[in-house]
């Protein structure tokens, strides 16, 4: 008897490392900005890999709730920029219109996180129906999200946080996270 990929050792490996990734997002109000950089810098690897593991899912066009409204997306965001300060901007070269640009594409972390933050909140919130077929769904739409849109976002983006744990990456009115 074949499991379905829902149920899948590395389906709920990343289902789980992608609620903490939302949890630990939701509860900011209360950490360092030095201990938010330093469990991002270890967290998105993890996410990441887990990401890259799922299984091969074809979408079946299920309907799936949307469960991020706009309200929470900008509320994540707002304390990911309270927390990241003067770092939260970065040069992003990974971007198509890089191409066609003179000057730098000015990026913001708390607003790639927040994008994250939506794809795996969703997921998760749709995996916890337990129902098989929109599990799965989720699952394919996750994989396809990863594929083209978040995974990308999430590489550059950990770029951007390890240049701000590591360099200690300032604008120059702000004070160093890491002294």
């Amino acid at each position: 008897m074949e499991t379905s990929a829902a149920f899948n050792k590395n389906t709920v490996e990343f289902t789980t490392v992608a609620a903490e990734y939302c949890a630990f997002l939701e509860q900011l109000y209360d950490k360092e900005p030095e201990r938010v950089v330093d469990v991002l810098s270890k967290l998105l690897p993890l996410v990441y890999l887990k990401a890259a593991m799922l299984p091969e899912v074809e979408p079946e066009g299920l309907y799936l709730e949307e469960y991020v409204t706009q309200a929470d997306y900008d509320e994540i965001r707002a304390m990911l920029m309270n927390k990241l300060g003067g770092n939260d901007d970065y040069l992003e070269v990974f971007v198509e219109d890089m191409k066609y640009s003179d000057t730098p594409v000015r990026k913001c972390i708390s607003e790639d996180l927040a994008d994250i933050y939506q794809a795996l909140r969703n997921y998760v919130q749709s995996y916890r129906s337990g129902l098989d077929e929109v599990m799965t769904e989720a699952l394919a739409v996750c994989t396809d999200g990863f594929r083209t849109y978040w995974g990308q976002t999430l590489a550059n983006t950990l770029r951007a946080i390890h240049n701000v744990r590591y360099n200690s990456y300032q604008n120059p009115d702000e004070t160093a996270f890491y002294d």
